[in-house]
Formats: structure tokens, sequence, C-alpha cells
């Protein structure tokens, strides 16, 4: 989850009229090939009286992952024809995938052969032993930098074909007008925009953010915890008191006192939140890095031509910092195909199929070649910000992703909502934070 280039979760479905993106949304059961999706996910897909016909010497094999992360049939062909497996695609809702592969573990099964994986599930999985271990030399670990984040002890989990990290972008209309020309540098300037905007009369509310009782609130303190005050947790996983307090106390402030954040944003999903810049109702936001694709397209933005990326914000002293939130795939322990499975994820993470599944699905490559031939030929715009960003990539959890995250979470961004609501004051959320966390990590 570090230095040179990775990027951009997920998906280029837009829905609603912000234009917004989540960063999971839930997705019907649908699949391109007749295979086992009408079916629960954790099924076989082979026939019940005889075994599946092969193809070539390759076999067959069933593959789970959400809607934004299925090739074309042509792909899926062009696979079948160079390796001689057949794969069978079940489409699963993101939210059910987990489900399935920690219910079918149980049972000492496999949903399939090659299932999601998210960034946050890497803590429960390798601590349960669900998933078979993938060797991957340091050299190409070297070009696939978030393939850190999957990385349990010294075990790869699964290999990422879709990240995400925090990018920064601003309406660079809004803030001409209020006499900014250049894009923020660090919190200090961002905030000082910010304010003439809003005293201008421009936009009531011009910084976005997510304040909801979900895992995106949870994230967005992770972030900006990162780039304005340095870590979060200590080196023993306990809370940096001074770091999380104060960048609790800076964001109940942006919300009750500067008023800079729009307080429905407290009931909002993020998608709503993000889609809030696409749609002109917002100044400036630090959100997924596939926007980067979207704030000047015609169909899923309102100010085309008025909006760029840039960095997220650093303190002065921090230049800026930000951590990804990537997907993969990986197998699991109890697959009965796991060498046609691995040949399955070298192809579907190699540069040249990132490629393809980038003009497929918008899934911008994890892969530094691979993005870099989409940034050299011109496909992707703003490759320079995204670089430069993906330098300061960090790791927020010390010694890798908890088992115990999800709890975390839950607190995290009920303490948050409640915060900003005037439930709690931001050293309330602070206690209640930092004591959740002590108690899951005895």
């Amino acid at each position: 989850m570090k230095r040179i280039l990775s990027l951009i979760c997920c998906l280029s479905v837009m829905a609603s009229a912000f234009a917004g993106c989540g960063s999971k949304p839930a997705e019907s059961t649908s699949s391109a090939q007749a295979s086992p999706s009408s079916a629960p996910a954790d099924s076989q897909a082979a026939p019940e009286e005889e075994a599946p016909a092969e193809s070539a010497a390759g076999g067959e094999i069933t593959v789970m992952v959400p809607p934004w992360a299925e090739p074309s049939q042509e792909l899926l062909d062009s696979f079948t024809a160079e390796s001689g497996i057949k794969v069978v695609m079940n489409i699963v809702g993101w939210d059910d995938i987990r489900n399935k592969i920690s219910i079918a573990a149980v049972g000492q099964t496999a949903p399939a052969d090659v299932v999601e994986v998210d960034w946050s599930w890497v803590g429960e999985f390798g601590a349960t032993g669900w998933m078979e271990p993938i060797e991957m030399p340091q050299e190409e670990k070297d070009g696939m930098p978030t393939v850190q984040s999957f990385i349990y002890g010294d075990e790869v989990l699964a290999l990422p074909y879709a990240n995400d990290f925090r990018l920064a972008y601003y309406n660079t209309e809004h803030f001409s007008q209020a006499g900014v020309d250049a894009a923020p540098q660090n919190w200090d300037e961002t905030i000082a925009a910010c304010k003439k905007i809003k005293e201008a009369g421009i936009c009531e509310y011009p910084l976005s953010f997510t304040l909801s009782a979900t895992e995106a609130a949870t994230t967005s303190l992770l972030w900006m915890t990162l780039s304005k005050y340095g870590d979060f947790f200590n080196d023993d996983f306990s809370v940096n008191k001074d770091n999380v307090l104060g960048a609790l106390t800076f964001l109940n402030s942006l919300v009750n006192e500067e008023k800079l954040i729009d307080p429905a944003s407290q009931n909002m999903k993020d998608i709503e939140v993000y889609g809030k810049l696409t749609a002109g109702a917002a100044s400036f936001m630090v959100g997924p890095t596939y926007f980067i694709g979207l704030i000047n397209n015609p169909e899923e933005s309102q100010v085309v031509g008025k909006a760029a990326a840039t960095l997220v914000p650093g303190n002065g002293t921090i230049k800026t910092a930000t951590f990804a939130l990537p997907e993969g795939v990986g197998i699991p322990k109890y697959s009965e195909n796991k060498e046609a499975a691995r040949k399955f994820i070298d192809w579907y993470t190699s540069p040249d199929i990132q490629v393809k599944m980038y003009g497929e699905k918008g899934n911008i490559p994890t892969r530094t070649v691979a993005l870099q031939q989409l940034i050299d030929n011109g496909t992707i715009e703003g490759g320079d910000v995204l670089i430069e960003q993906s330098d300061y990539i960090s790791a927020p959890f010390p010694g890798g992703i908890p088992e115990w995250y999800p709890e975390m979470s839950n607190t995290i961004y009920n303490s948050v909502n409640q915060m900003v609501q005037g439930a709690l004051t931001p050293e309330q959320a602070y206690e209640n934070i930092a004591s959740r966390v002590e108690e899951l990590r005895q």
C-alpha cells in the first residue's frame, strides 16, 4: 500500500442525480454466462449428475465477484482459448460476498474457486486461515504496490485488481470567483479558501465530507487524521490521542462552528456527499480516485471544465498523506481447483487485461506498467497528480489490518456521527474510540 502508482476502485457505474459513486454500492446478482448466479453463491456450478465438461485439459472454475469486476465474455473466451480453462462467473452483490465466504469456510467448502477480497477483510481472513496464500516474488510486488494491503503476516492473500486511494478535488471556478487562483497546498489554505467562498455567497457549504454512520465516515476520519495530524494509531495499536482528538475537534468545528460542511451530510450516503462536487454544490472534497475520470465527464458531471484534481492537503510539516482501499481476488482455502484458479488470477491481474478492464469497467490498473501505459497515451487525464499522490500512500494500521476492524469501524463512524449531531463532545467521541480499540486489541 506504498510508494509509486496504484489506483482507483471499482466501477464506472453511477447512480442518482448527484452523479456520485459509492465505494461499494449494492448490486443485484447477475451473470454474463449460464452460471450459478441465480442459485446460492456458495453452491458449486457442476451439474447434479455428472462432472462438468472440461475445456481442453484445463477444467472449469467458478469466479465470484461484484458486477464492476466482471470481464466481458470476449475476454473470458480469450482466457479459455489460452489456458483451456472454462470460467463460470458468479456475479454477486459486494455486501453479500464476505458472508458467503465465511459461511462456506465454516462448512469447509469454497463458495467459488476465485473470490472477491476487499482490503478491509484481510485481517479477518488471515486470522481464520480462510484464504490460500499466493506466492509472489518481490519484483512483482514492487510493480503492484497495493498488494501490501493484502498481506497478512508474511503471506499474500489476494492480488489487487482495482484500487482506490483518496485524492482531493476542487471547483476551480468557485476558487477563482473567491480570488483564489491556485489549488490549496495545506489544510490552512483549504479552510481559508472555503471561508472566502462561503462569505462571498458562492457556495453555502463549500467543503464536502462524509458524516453518516457508515464505513465512509471511518475512512474519512482516518485520512483526515493522517494528512493533518499524523498516525491514527501508535505502534502498539493504541489510539494516538493527540492526533485523533485533534482531527475530531477540527471536524466538529468545520460542521458546527465554521459551518463549512453541510449538516445534512449526517444522513447522506457517501455517493451523495461526493456527488455534491460534481453537482456544483460543493467547492472542495477529498474523495475516490476514480472521480478524476468523472469531474469532466459531461454524462456524470455538471462542472465540466470547472473542476480539477489536486493533492490531499497536508499541514505544512506533513505535505500530504493518503491510504489505499483496494479490492482484490483470492483463492479460498477449500477450493478444489487451486492451480486453475491461480492461472485465472495471474491472467486477470496481468497488465494487458488490466488495461482492457479499464476500458470495460473503469477499473484503473493496480500494476504500475499498465497504469503508466494509460497515462502516457492520454487515456487517463490528470495522471501526474495521481502519480504524485500515490507516492504518499501509507498504511494506517501498524502490522496490518486487524481482524477486528469491522467492530472498530462501527464505533468510529457512530462516534463521528453522534459528535457532529451534538450528542457527543470531541473528547467523548475520542474516549469511545480509544476504549473500544483497547478492548479489541487485548
